[in-house]
């Protein structure tokens, strides 16, 4: 399965400045996969290490000198390790803190080792544990699940992308033929989600319901790994925020509210929960704005969040939406919907490295996202039908003046009135020039 992020890991192995990469990202997204992938296309050989099943490892690490950790790898998996030559993946490295010090070492000792290093739990290992990190000895990568443009490269709809760019950039409306294929994918996608096992089992079989069998396990998983690296006191909090994250996005107030997961609760009562999601990568807080000025993030309000999952399909599983629901336009998922909209435009928006906030003002006026765009403070409102009143933008467009705002709703292309008409479908399109 094709991933973006193949190149950006080419740029890496070729940079000068290389140093141990760190690639982090919630469990079943494929970051063995893609490692393992690009190890056997780039490398003459690649040494595996696994330190969550194999804890024989972790004692290779009790002295810290690169050249006794490789010689140890390299007699116990019985292949050689050349420099530049052998990829060596240190994988579930959270489970070896030394294994994570070691990497500072390599890195000022025997920076030509290429090194890869993978973490599900790392943030909250990291956190938890006070464990030694090697800060500014590592890069950094984030794998996230499959965004709607790896979803149509899976399918091998490669033209199909290179249209939708196209008419993106053009701000051109797309044949009508090809907005509604291009339209039922995302609606597809809404019920698949981007876990590649998910994917890949809907491209083989289209089979809903052997999806959701992978969605449910995976959900299962997550909810296993919250005994990880948690305090006991903590895991029912965190699973019940877990629960509440899909649950809160049909009410009409998307804002994210401790009363609606206990009568009086309170943010002290559940900040370690909601510190866990967030660092395992399953969910994400986005903060509401209280004035529009730079730097964005200084006028954040820590208070005031709305809470999305790292995957729009594991939303639906977690709440029992059919495969039906979501083709049949059935008006009883229309609230729904919208939160579930939301979730995958958020999704989209950061995977495409978009830092986001929204934005409400004292007349009840709210914008769905706002980012920066270039040099442009940007407002993102997002409708789940062809939907297009909207006073909230007005409102905040007569107050703030912005450059231009941006639309997303299942209408095609367009510019009009000084808004950028973005389909759906072509959120991921939505990036910095």
């Amino acid at each position: 399965m094709e991933r973006k992020i193949y190149k950006d890991l080419q740029n890496w192995k070729n940079s000068a400045n290389r140093k141990p990469l760190i690639l982090q990202g919630a469990r079943q997204v494929g970051k063995t996969y893609i490692v393992n992938y690009f190890a056997g296309c780039e490398y003459s050989n690649s040494v595996y290490c696994n330190f969550e099943k194999d804890l024989k490892l972790h004692e290779f690490f009790n002295d810290l000198t690169p050249s006794s950790i490789i010689n140890k790898l390299s007699l116990y998996k019985r292949k050689e390790i050349f420099e530049g030559n052998t990829l060596i993946i240190f994988d579930e490295i959270q489970s070896c803190p030394e294994a994570i010090t070691s990497l500072k070492y390599f890195n000022e000792e025997a920076n030509g080792y290429h090194i890869i290093a993978l973490g599900s739990l790392l943030g909250v290992s990291v956190n938890r544990n006070n464990y030694s990190f090697p800060v500014g000895k590592v890069d950094f990568m984030n794998l996230y699940p499959l965004d709607f443009e790896e979803y149509l490269m899976a399918k091998n709809e490669q033209k199909l992308i290179d249209m939708i760019k196209e008419h993106y950039k053009a701000s051109k409306k797309l044949d009508t033929a090809f907005h509604e294929i291009a339209l039922n994918y995302y609606k597809e996608y809404l019920f698949v989600g981007g876990m590649p096992e998910a994917v890949n089992e809907f491209n083989k079989n289209h089979n809903p319901d052997l999806v959701r069998i992978i969605q449910q396990n995976i959900l299962e998983a997550y909810q296993n790994d919250m005994g990880k690296y948690n305090k006991q006191t903590d895991i029912p909090k965190t699973k019940i925020i877990y629960k509440s994250i899909s649950t809160q996005l049909a009410k009409e107030n998307k804002k994210f509210q401790y009363k609606l997961i206990k009568q009086g609760g309170r943010a002290v009562e559940f900040e370690n929960a909601i510190e866990w999601l967030c660092l395992s990568g399953i969910a994400t807080q986005l903060y509401r704005l209280e004035s529009i000025m730079l730097p964005l993030d200084a006028y954040k309000s820590l208070s005031d969040f709305k809470f999305y999952m790292n995957d729009v399909g594991l939303c639906c599983a977690f709440q029992d939406i059919h495969y039906e629901d979501i083709l049949g336009e059935n008006p009883l998922f229309d609230i729904f919907k919208g939160g579930l909209t939301e979730n995958y435009v958020f999704n989209q928006l950061t995977i495409n490295k978009l830092h986001l906030y929204y934005w409400t003002s004292n007349s009840d006026a709210e914008i769905d996202f706002i980012t920066r765009i270039n040099n442009d403070i940007i407002p993102i409102e997002v409708k789940a039908s062809i939907n297009n009143k909207s006073r909230s933008l007005k409102s905040y467009v007569d107050k703030y003046n912005p450059a231009y705002s941006i639309r997303i709703t299942q209408k095609n292309f367009g510019f009009e009135n000084n808004i950028k008409s973005i389909p759906l479908y072509a959120t991921f399109c939505i990036k910095q020039n």
